[in-house]
């Protein structure tokens, strides 16, 4: 899954654009909600030696929330998943976006982000 695509997803089912709020950083965008400003994303390039590859070479990842600590310690074993890059480890998955996770995962791990972000009901 390119970065790209990653972004036109999240216009087209959630209604959100990038912000890209660290002057200088294009690389580095984040997806809010819209009532209550929480992130639900962050797409970044960072090296491959901060998320356990080899090299220093740039790779995108996305980090997603996972408030579910049994999934979560599920998901940080697959392939493609680690903890939170400059996170909440605890609470935050970083995915690669260079094919290693297929896109329909993606998807629906950002999908437990938006709703784990969301206004909670009382």
């Amino acid at each position: 899954m390119m970065r790209e695509e990653l972004f036109q997803y999240i216009l087209d089912q959630y209604g959100v654009e990038p912000d890209f709020p660290w002057d200088g950083d294009d690389d580095s965008a984040v997806f809010r909600h819209k009532e209550n400003h929480k992130w639900f994303a962050l797409a970044m390039k960072v090296r491959k030696n901060r998320v356990g590859l080899s090299g220093e070479d740039l790779v995108d990842v996305v980090n997603l929330k996972i408030d579910d600590p049994i999934l979560h310690d599920e998901l940080v074993h697959e392939k493609g998943i680690v903890p939170g890059y400059h996170m909440n480890k605890s609470h935050w998955i970083t995915v690669l976006l260079d094919g290693t996770v297929p896109q329909s995962q993606v998807f629906g791990l950002l999908a437990v982000s938006f709703s784990a972000t969301g206004w909670k009901k009382r």
